[in-house]
């Protein structure tokens, strides 16, 4: 188990742990003509507005360019490394084509430095290889999928996640989600064999305030401490209940399974079962 756990030196210490970097990750630093400038917006929109909460401050990072649409067909690639990302909770490892085109893919579990990957119809089944869903047999363990042909990976691709291909019938594909949802998806859309690296992420303790301040999240206020005109759970003489059914945010919308989907999206006729069994 990739987990490193510390003794209780200090407050912060007890109950926290870290990814054992070291025992996953080659010791290389990242390739500079895929890194771009990546601006903190600190939760603000174009207008400047506060649109996401308790964001802002974080450690400076840059972006690592990742392909996601895996388009340069039977064209083998080598693994030249794996590395840590710090925009995302899986790692990512470092191809180098046949052509000597460099990439960043989102590393699958298993992969390791050397291995070769190839993207297209006619590829073998196995870790870190990208077909369409037409090609791919029905249930194979699958990451990185398009939700529209030609866009790019947009589901399963946190550390950890796999779903699985259930069917494939009239020119579609039925996925089982990481939710549970079943959806179907152009069987034209690309995904990569196996599951994303970095499954003990979940298991990560963060463990004190400070390094969630560093990830670029800044301290949440309970509404029930705030005065009667800040939140809707403010306000009364010491430990007050919510006084409403059931707690809401600051805008009065409840908090707990409100659904903010469209209720006509066109999508919705693509999904056979949502998440909730229903």
């Amino acid at each position: 188990m990739a987990i490193k756990t510390y003794k209780p030196t200090t407050n912060g210490r007890r109950n926290m742990s870290v990814t054992d970097y070291s025992a996953q990750l080659d010791k290389v630093s990242p390739e500079r003509s895929l890194l771009a400038p990546l601006k903190k917006n600190s939760g603000r929109n174009s207008y400047g507005r506060i649109t996401v909460r308790h964001r802002g401050g974080g450690l400076r990072r840059k972006y690592r360019i990742i392909d996601f649409k895996r388009q340069k067909a039977d064209m083998p690639a080598t693994v030249q490394s794996i590395e840590y990302d710090p925009n995302r909770s899986a790692f990512i490892a470092l191809i180098q084509y046949e052509d000597g085109t460099k990439a960043y893919i989102t590393a699958p579990h298993g992969l390791k430095k050397g291995d070769t990957v190839v993207s297209g119809a006619s590829a073998d089944i196995k870790p870190g290889n990208a077909l369409p869903l037409s090609a791919i047999p029905t249930g194979t363990f699958i990451h990185n999928i398009e939700l529209y042909p030609g866009r790019g990976a947009q589901l399963a691709r946190a550390a950890g996640i796999q779903a699985q291909l259930m069917a494939k019938e009239g020119g579609y594909a039925l996925l089982r989600l990481p939710s549970g949802e079943l959806r179907n998806v152009s069987a034209d859309c690309m995904a990569t064999i196996g599951q994303v690296s970095n499954i003990d992420h979940e298991n990560v303790k963060i463990g004190k305030a400070g390094r969630k301040r560093l990830m670029g999240w800044r301290p949440t206020v309970r509404g029930s401490v705030m005065n009667p005109n800040d939140h809707p759970h403010g306000g009364g003489e010491g430990k007050s209940p919510v006084g409403r059914p059931g707690p809401c945010t600051p805008w009065g919308k409840p908090a707990l399974g409100y659904k903010t989907r469209p209720t006509k999206k066109a999508s919705d006729k693509m999904i056979v079962r949502r998440r909730n069994g229903k």
